[in-house]
């Protein structure tokens, strides 16, 4: 099959032939459709972002497709479903704290190394092997549509975040980093969610006027000033009391915006660390000891989500709640792996998404 593969960080991705993926019990083989190409997927090829990699090896997180085969102990998939792939691998040897890979994309220390040897190829390829727990049917879709599907892998990081959060139907939510990737997908879920307000601090006013036009009054914006006081006060003040924080920050943010943010949140309110804040280094987030005692604060991390969480998301798009033709999605071929990984990095318009078609155009969007 062919196949981008980094053979080095810091070397461009090559499309070459690479071996077939062969399955065993308690896996999937899978036609890759489309794979999501994300924004800084091109920082983790480099070798900027530091993720725990071992090339040569396929990169990519996460595909939609058909299935091509199925293991001996599956019993509900079949060839030819339509299927959401999930790039999160759990080790099966220990439930109650798994190791965990991002197949494609990076592991979480020597256990997900250790992982990672086996699930090592991601989805910028024409097949990939996965576990089966990973596969999410998506049932008869129109494959016009399947390219969107690919947005459902940056709408799963701040889902499972939300309920992590246990944020509740008609509940006040601020999303701390709104104006970025993650952090206005995080917006469009809470809303589909049911969140009765979703505050959105930010410095970018472009991108909060664009939450508003698509979200309507549920959104209540906040320009950051860069003066602590000024903002704490804005973002307290402009939806009344804050029963969730979900902090969603990419990491070249200091860490005194996360604890300004989380600072908001009401008395016995929760708040939710899953961004990126501290990765490249500098203090930590320095929360006071009697604030969090005395006010009764859940703070609590997350890191991805559950295993059943794409299930969930699914049904969540299947009822209506979350169109997922919001997103513009640009097309690449897997020869133009390079290309997408560029455009990937450098389109900061809300709401799009770039993909990748190994095997070739079908449409455009």
């Amino acid at each position: 099959m062919k196949a981008a593969v980094m053979k080095a960080f810091g070397r461009q991705l090559e499309v070459i032939e690479w071996p077939d993926p062969e399955i065993g019990t308690g896996e999937v083989l899978v036609e890759v459709n489309y794979a999501p190409v994300l924004p800084y997927m091109e920082e983790v090829i480099s070798g900027k972002r530091k993720y725990l990699l071992k090339p040569p090896m396929v990169p990519g997180a996460g595909a939609v497709g058909r299935i091509l085969k199925v293991g001996p102990d599956a019993t509900v998939l079949k060839p030819g479903d339509w299927v959401l792939c999930d790039a999160t691998v759990r080790a099966r040897d220990n439930l109650l704290f798994p190791d965990i890979t991002l197949q494609g994309l990076s592991a979480r220390g020597e256990g997900g190394l250790a992982l990672q040897k086996y699930f090592r190829d991601g989805s910028f390829s024409e097949k990939i092997r996965i576990p089966t727990e990973c596969v999410t049917p998506l049932g008869n879709i129109d494959e016009s549509y399947a390219p969107f599907w690919c947005v459902m892998g940056t709408l799963l990081v701040p889902f499972g975040g939300l309920i992590a959060g246990a944020l509740q139907p008609g509940e006040t939510v601020l999303i701390s980093g709104a104006t970025g990737n993650f952090g206005s997908s995080a917006v469009a879920v809470a809303i589909a969610m049911g969140a009765g307000i979703v505050v959105t601090p930010g410095r970018n006013t472009q991108m909060l006027k664009e939450l508003v036009n698509r979200f309507g009054s549920r959104i209540k914006p906040v320009e950051l000033t860069g003066d602590f006081t000024i903002d704490q006060s804005r973002m307290k003040s402009t939806a009344g009391p804050i029963d969730l924080v979900l902090d969603i920050l990419p990491p070249s943010v200091p860490s005194e915006v996360s604890r300004n943010a989380v600072l908001t949140v009401r008395p016995y309110g929760r708040a939710v660390l899953m961004g990126g804040v501290g990765m490249l280094g500098g203090p930590g987030l320095e929360l006071p000891y009697p604030w969090i005692m005395r006010n009764n604060i859940t703070l609590r991390g997350a890191w991805m989500y559950s295993a059943v969480a794409p299930l969930k998301l699914a049904r969540l798009v299947k009822s209506g709640q979350l169109d997922l033709r919001q997103w513009r999605i640009t097309k690449f071929k897997l020869e133009q792996i390079n290309d997408a990984l560029h455009n990937s990095a450098t389109d900061k318009r809300p709401f799009s998404l770039t993909v990748v078609n190994p095997g070739g155009i079908r449409g455009r969007s």
